[in-house]
């Protein structure tokens, strides 16, 4: 057995289980599962005819790059949402399918990461967990740094010491951020670039929420977009993760892009070539209706700004509640401790949600998700009216 594996955490899902354990909720008041982003509005069903229309693809092997259709609507959705020249976009060498982004931030730092250099991978705190484990597999340190409400939920880039930038190898980004929603901005992203320049680091921005955002007019930058307004036409140093799980209901799918510098990706797609988790033909066919669609993600939108309106004006004179600019989490701030909050709603509204804490880590004297619990936004409108009521109820017996 790999030693590293005695340093992972115990998953935040099983932790939450942990906490339930043993406690009954009222029987009258039926479940509300708010701890789980996983998307449970409709799937698209030209994605579903589309996979029943190539099932004979079910009999080939795919390959591990995709069929050239695949990146090549890829490469189109790029150009357009992040204006970039779409000729500027190569979708033999700078696109490559993967079978949704939780696999892909996994086995990327697997593959771009030296262990015998005594690696650091700086990501944010609080962060998705495959993060942390990636690195800690790779053998690597993480650094974690705290998204404080103070810095607009964001990480503190100017706070990270030159010992640990000269340590770095990889660096995690995640904008719109989970759980908060908070987006970097371009000048952020370029600072970034500069610093990976500087001490040879590679940026990965999962991006898989960037088509959940509030304003129609002001979509959330990506780092691509960045890369190339600042001159670095190459994206060197620059990778970054998106999927149709969010952007498209389709989390099962399993389908997702890396896209960046090509020189990475070349050796990229090199390892993965024997990891496998090659996309089905039917799979990318249905990718492909799905990346070339926007009427359907802009009615996404829409459904989770409903549910973001109802939910905050409900809780509004009840608790410390804002609205984030993108995603589909609500970050709210609790009266008592994260974990005691998460198990009384449960216990007296059979309301689940997900304690801060346990998607944040012990560092530096700080652990900046406690005290706070992520409400996912993915039940229908009526479960998440009924979870409010709920909520505001279980905060005024605190008062």
């Amino acid at each position: 057995m790999t030693p590293h594996l005695k340093n992972l955490h115990a998953y935040p899902f099983e932790r939450l289980a942990q906490l339930k354990a043993g406690v009954v909720p009222p029987s009258d008041k039926s479940a509300i599962v708010l701890s789980i982003g996983e998307p449970a509005h409709a799937t698209p069903p030209f994605i579903s005819a589309a996979l029943q229309a190539h099932s004979a693809g079910l009999s080939k092997y795919p390959t591990t790059k995709g069929i050239p259709e695949l990146r090549q609507a890829i490469a189109a959705w790029l150009a357009t949402r992040y204006q970039i020249p779409e000729d500027n976009l190569d979708a033999e060498t700078q696109i490559l399918p993967v079978s949704g982004t939780r696999e892909a931030l996994f086995s990327f730092a697997q593959c771009v990461l030296d262990a015998s250099a005594k690696p650091i991978v700086i990501m944010p705190n609080p962060f998705y967990q495959i993060y942390e484990g990636a690195a800690l597999l790779a053998g690597a340190e993480p650094y974690f740094l705290a998204t404080p409400e103070a810095n607009g939920y964001l990480p503190d880039f100017d706070s990270v010491p030159t010992d640990v930038w000269q340590r770095c190898q990889l660096l995690y980004i995640c904008s719109p951020g989970n759980p908060c929603g908070a987006i970097i901005s371009s000048a952020r992203h370029e600072q970034l670039i500069r610093l990976a320049e500087q001490y040879d680091f590679v940026i990965a921005s999962d991006e898989c929420y960037s088509e959940l955002y509030d304003d129609e007019s002001q979509p959330p930058v990506g780092l691509l977009q960045s890369a190339y307004n600042m001159g670095n036409t190459d994206f060197k140093r620059c990778v970054v993760f998106h999927s149709l799980s969010k952007r498209s209901n389709a989390p099962g799918l399993r389908s997702g892009f890396v896209a960046g510098d090509a020189e990475i990706l070349q050796a990229y797609f090199q390892y993965r070539t024997y990891q496998g988790c090659a996309l089905p033909v039917p799979t990318q066919y249905a990718s492909i209706t799905a990346w070339q669609d926007e009427q359907h993600v802009v009615e996404n939108r829409r459904l989770y700004r409903e549910k973001f309106a109802a939910v905050i004006d409900i809780l509004k004179d009840t608790a410390d509640i804002q609205k984030p600019p993108a995603g589909f989490y609500i970050w709210l701030k609790t009266p008592i401790a994260d974990t005691d909050f998460a198990q009384q709603l449960f216990a007296q509204e059979n309301v689940t949600v997900l304690p801060g804490s346990f998607l944040s880590r012990d560092f530096h004297g700080q652990n900046p998700g406690q005290n706070h619990v992520r409400i996912a936004l993915v039940a229908p409108l009526s479960d998440c009216v009924a979870a409010a009521v709920r909520i505001k109820h279980f905060l005024n017996t605190l008062k």
